[in-house]
């Protein structure tokens, strides 16, 4: 096993009766990077974080963390990583501090000065009874937990839900410096403007299906650029849709919007032999309209 992979994925597949949750995903996430995982809610993300992390059992395939066999190894890997579940569950009557101590004991103890650190870059109320905090603020203990033990991997499922603009950007700060340290971050989300931010690498899962993984980077290069026309008179649509990479054009009279990811050279050249141009505006999608690319049932094959 590569020891520069933090989580390796072969064939993993999850069947709950007819229902196919994985399909045959294989995927590698190096140590050092902040991979995210993205796909709605039914995608398979969570399936994936709870199979690999042997919750539950996959009908085929195979997993390990941390050059550890997911299932053989299981106890020996949490003593190495930290988690966030989607479904965060706390004890109510227990305080933030309580809770914090009983993961603590579990771990074999903890900074408590790097937790106190924590809690004030989260600015997180220990003292208040769980079951007394808004579900943002017993998101924040849940995060506190999941990095207290500086694992080497923090595997996260939607760990911004109910946190405030703020609040954000200091979870995405304490990510990066993880990446940084050179370790791993695997962050399962939908929040797409959150990925974007701090995501080396993206894998785009479609039900149950990897269906790409792609560098942040990579994946604007493929981007569909908004365009936007001005004509000095009215204009045929069908004379954009006779160009190759056009897509979704709305004409106006004088006024013409289109997706287009083909060449700039060509499209101007057919449309400036038949209409003046005024005006032209141009932007590159941003990432959830190429996520939202890989969800069009007509473009992916199952």
């Amino acid at each position: 096993m590569n020891d520069q992979i933090a989580i390796h994925i072969e064939g993993l597949t999850k069947h709950y009766g007819d229902v196919h949750a994985l399909v045959d995903l294989d995927l590698d996430v190096s140590r050092g990077e902040i991979f995210g995982f993205l796909g709605p809610n039914g995608a398979g993300k969570t399936t994936t974080i709870r199979t690999i992390l042997d919750e539950i059992r996959p009908t085929a395939g195979s997993a390990s963390i941390l050059g550890l066999d997911a299932r053989e190894a299981s106890v020996e890997i949490r003593k190495h990583i930290g988690y966030v579940p989607g479904d965060l569950a706390m004890y109510p009557n227990l305080t933030g501090k309580d809770t914090l101590t009983y993961f603590s004991n579990l771990r074999g103890g903890v900074d408590w000065d790097y937790v106190d650190h924590l809690a004030d870059r989260l600015d997180a109320d220990l003292t208040k009874k769980v079951g007394d905090l808004s579900s943002g603020n017993r998101q924040k203990v849940g995060l506190i937990q999941a990095f207290m033990n500086r694992p080497d991997l923090l595997i996260m499922d939607e760990p911004s839900s109910g946190l405030d603009p703020l609040v954000q950007r200091e979870f995405q700060a304490m990510m990066r410096e993880v990446a940084a340290e050179g370790r791993t971050v695997f962050l399962s989300s939908h929040t797409l403007s959150e990925v974007q931010r701090v995501a080396d690498r993206v894998g785009i899962i479609r039900h149950g299906r990897l269906v790409a993984v792609e560098t942040v980077t990579a994946l604007r290069s493929k981007a569909m650029r908004r365009i936007e026309f001005e004509f000095a008179s009215p204009v045929d649509p069908d004379v954009f849709r006779s160009v190759e990479g056009v897509r979704d054009v709305e004409v106006t009279n004088h006024h013409a919007v289109l997706s287009f990811d083909g060449t700039i050279d060509a499209l101007l050249r057919t449309i400036s032999d038949r209409y003046d141009i005024v005006d032209i505006t141009t932007r590159e999608a941003d990432l959830e309209e190429i996520f939202l690319t890989y969800y069009r049932d007509e473009e992916v094959t199952a």
